[in-house]
């Protein structure tokens, strides 16, 4: 089979793979539905001495691609709760499976090491796909692949920092950028009852966002964004915020764009920010909250939330690309005006 590797420098290769046979407590997933996530350009841009380490954790080439949903094609030995055919997603990391984080369903916070699916363990963007089973999570039959490869990563990111935020009709939610995890926390947000500030850049995204509920869109190059929200709400501020970009701008100005007894959360990777915490954060009793991913548990209860509410999270998927089309892909992902991509198979 062929799987597509991240070289860096903006660049991939679809290069051979032998299928992939189970071992004991494994299975093989027939792909469906591979997701595009932001993360994913985090190594599509890597230079230097990350670039030359991208895809050779283990000895070799790794197949990107975190975002996997599709079927269960072949089980290994000891597996008796998963069925051939059965939908699945997957939880996209795999720890020691005895620690009190990984028996909680938050593998990536296991202290005896972890593999990231798509970084240091083989991924998604491949037709076929081996995994240990304790790493599945069902799909529900009213959800489309393409809706479980979102919810694999982008959107369960996004309801998982809604969850940390206790978001709920009360709230005044802003949410900086508009990218696929933005969309979907501005999606669900509004499900839960929010009404919603969405920020970004692209107008094509704030265009977007509009669509998925929001009730006011900012450009931040346009207005200054701690101003729009205090004019917004009559100078209290919101009562929640989510930064889903990473920038030391827009974190800063989530928490300043807060109104007293207000929660931020930064969910974007990387970056740093600075804050005067005194005026910033004690004077106004700030809750300050930080939210990686999501657990297996999460995940499964995000799929089941857009099942029961019919939220229409296929709208999400603005762009589809079979696997050989994986470099234009990429290109167009990178200009980060569009909502999200996925491969299907």
């Amino acid at each position: 089979m062929r799987g597509v590797v991240f070289l860096g420098e903006r660049k991939l290769e679809l290069r051979e793979f032998a299928d992939p046979l189970p071992g004991p407590g494994e299975v093989v997933i027939a792909i469906k539905a591979s997701g595009m996530c932001g993360s994913d350009l985090h190594a599509y841009r890597a230079r230097g001495n990350a670039a030359a380490a991208l895809g050779f954790a283990g000895g070799g080439p790794v197949i990107a691609g975190h975002e996997p949903c599709g079927v269960v094609a072949v089980v290994g030995a000891g597996v008796t709760d998963v069925a051939v055919g059965q939908r699945v997603m997957n939880h996209h990391y795999a720890g020691c499976g005895r620690c009190a984080h990984c028996r909680q369903g938050w593998s990536q916070l296991c202290p005896n090491g972890f593999i990231v699916y798509g970084v240091t363990g083989h991924g998604g963007h491949a037709p076929f796909m081996k995994v240990p089973a304790r790493t599945l999570v069902s799909l529900p039959d009213e959800l489309s692949f393409e809706e479980g490869a979102a919810i694999s990563c982008g959107t369960g990111t996004a309801y998982g920092a809604l969850k940390r935020l206790d978001v709920s009709g009360r709230d005044t939610l802003a949410v900086f950028g508009q990218g696929p995890v933005g969309l979907s926390a501005t999606l669900l947000g509004k499900a839960m009852g929010a009404r919603i500030v969405a920020l970004d850049l692209s107008a094509e995204r704030r265009r977007l966002a509009k669509e998925f509920g929001a009730d006011t869109v900012v450009d931040p190059q346009a207005a200054d964004p701690v101003a729009a929200l205090r004019d917004l709400t009559r100078g209290a501020g919101v009562t929640a915020a989510l930064d889903c970009t990473g920038s030391p701008e827009a974190r800063a100005a989530a928490v300043r764009g807060t109104g007293t007894w207000g929660r931020v959360c930064f969910v974007g990777e990387g970056g740093t920010v600075t804050l005067d915490v005194s005026p910033d954060l004690l004077r106004r009793q700030l809750t300050l909250l930080a939210s990686w991913t999501f657990s297996a548990v999460g995940q499964e209860e995000c799929a089941r939330f857009i099942a029961e509410r019919q939220i229409p999270l296929g709208r999400l998927l603005t762009h589809r690309f079979a696997l050989d089309q994986a470099a234009e892909a990429y290109r167009l992902f990178d200009t980060q005006t569009t909502g999200k991509g996925v491969f299907v198979f």
